[in-house]
């Protein structure tokens, strides 16, 4: 199809925010090896990622700043969640983790006159070996167990699928209420948020 519509250049936009070999990084990789398969040679940029792109950052902190103006109490934790990794990537230098933490950091910077507990977790872990942590599960159930409410921030998902509309709200929103939360909340993911669409825009 894209050889049909024979573009003059190719920008390649992850809807990954945070670069990883095994999310990005793959995509990126069939795109060019399909390309030397098929002979293709256009003029082609690429965007690695964008965990710090300032209107990225400006919507995140828009819609938790609208999640929380609809809670009744203040005794919540916001937890940032993103999708795990083996911990092995990691240690082979895989950007991931420090990208989220990143986001996070500034996200946190804008929300800084709330004066809010937060925390980063890692969800869909599978398989027996070692992923990076904490894990979202496990701090669900900390936190619930305290009684403190949780509104939960996807971090690294930028739309609805079954991560954010099955794991968290559904799976883990049950997790919670077995556990004695407070509430819970999950704050959506960017979608079409204006800012973020300009963001892509800049970008």
């Amino acid at each position: 199809k894209v050889k049909e519509y024979n573009p003059e250049e190719i920008i390649l936009l992850p809807l990954y925010p945070q670069y990883s070999a095994s999310t990005s990084g793959s995509s990126i990789n069939e795109w060019n090896d399909l390309c030397k398969k098929e002979n293709y040679k256009v003029k082609t940029k690429t965007i690695c990622c964008y965990p710090t792109e300032n209107n990225f950052i400006e919507s995140h902190a828009n819609l938790i700043k609208k999640t929380i103006k609809t809670l009744e109490n203040n005794n919540f934790k916001l937890l940032f969640s993103a999708h795990g990794l083996p911990e092995s990537k990691i240690k082979k230098g895989d950007p991931y983790q420090w990208q989220v933490e990143e986001t996070v950091k500034e996200i946190m910077s804008k929300l800084s006159s709330e004066n809010i507990d937060y925390v980063i977790s890692y969800q869909s872990r599978v398989g027996p070996m070692k992923w990076i942590g904490p894990y979202t599960e496990a701090e669900i159930v900390k936190y619930s167990k305290e009684k403190k409410g949780i509104v939960i921030v996807p971090v690294a998902f930028i739309s609805e699928h079954s991560e954010t509309l099955v794991e968290l709200d559904i799976e883990y929103k049950k997790l919670a209420e077995k556990n004695g939360c407070g509430f819970y909340k999950r704050v959506p993911a960017l979608g079409i948020e204006e800012n973020f669409i300009k963001g892509l825009t800049e970008l």
